[in-house]
């Protein structure tokens, strides 16, 4: 079962209300918690790639730390951002590797 998420109440709950609904309610408390349509894992596999190519570097590290815990690998990481290096751009793919291995730092070679 998925955790219940409350940043978005946490962060902007008085400034936007709804929005914090949104996020947390909406899109992880349904959308995310269907996971018999599609798991935790592949999820956070999506959701990551989808911020690497968008250059969404401020929304990565809670994603790669999120997909870490949904089960993602080192390698699974390092072979997604490789693999998107091609589609997305050189750039964002090295920007997004710096992040994921301070994520899976603690993980053996």
């Amino acid at each position: 079962m998925a955790v219940k998420q409350t940043a978005g109440h946490d962060r902007l709950g008085k400034f936007a209300p709804e929005f914090a609904h949104l996020n947390d309610d909406v899109l992880f408390g349904e959308v995310w918690s269907r996971e018999s349509e599609l798991s935790a894992h592949d999820r956070s596999m999506i959701t990551i790639s989808a911020i690497i190519a968008m250059g969404a570097t401020e929304q990565l590290d809670a994603h790669l730390n999120l997909g870490k815990k949904n089960g993602i690998t080192k390698q699974e990481i390092s072979e997604m951002i490789t693999h998107l290096a091609f589609y997305v751009g050189w750039p964002k793919a090295w920007s997004a590797f710096n992040r994921a291995k301070e994520v899976w730092s603690d993980d053996a070679d």
